[in-house]
């Protein structure tokens, strides 16, 4: 595992600004220890804490399979996909939130969009295109997305218009991913 370049570095801030906004500096200044981001095998980028990174340089490179939670990988184009695996980190700082109705919560883990028939809540000023986290009504995440309308516009959407385009929900454990 290395440290990413500065290239690699601005591509994954980016995309992880989009839902966190400026709090991406308390992934790495966190309170109880340090921690870094690594890419490792097949161009996944992995967020570990100094004393494990530290503890896993005594394993040879072909030998470590992974170190630390999986936030992502590179595409072979160079942009960066996030992977489900992040939506602990992400749900915990992020800036705008969406909430769905019990009705519409298996229609998410299926992989489907959230239209607004199954929108509870959505953070005021949430722009078009942002990314957002989505959450049962229980406050448990369930998934990420790209809002499709602003907060404003949504009042005025009929039903069946959708409100969040599905990237990545926690069904896709059960789904099994291909990758």
């Amino acid at each position: 595992m290395r440290p990413l370049t500065e290239e690699e570095a601005k591509v994954l801030f980016q995309k992880l600004s989009e839902y966190m906004g400026r709090s991406i500096e308390h992934l790495i200044n966190r309170s109880d220890e340090r921690h870094c981001f690594r890419l490792g095998a097949k161009d996944r980028v992995y967020y570990v804490s100094e004393t494990v990174m530290k503890a896993c340089t005594t394993i040879s490179r072909d030998s470590l399979l992974s170190c630390g939670a999986c936030m992502g990988k590179f595409t072979k184009s160079g942009k960066f996909r996030l992977h489900i695996t992040a939506l602990d980190y992400l749900s915990q700082y992020a800036q705008y939130k969406v909430w769905v109705k019990p009705s519409a919560e298996m229609s998410f883990l299926y992989g489907n969009n959230v239209s607004k028939s199954g929108l509870a809540r959505i953070t005021e000023s949430t722009p078009q295109y942002a990314g957002v986290v989505v959450y049962s009504l229980a406050d448990i995440p369930l998934g990420f997305g790209v809002a499709a309308q602003e907060t404003d516009v949504c009042k005025d959407l009929e039903p069946s218009a959708n409100v969040v385009l599905h990237q990545a929900d926690v069904g896709e454990y059960l789904r099994g991913m291909e990758d």
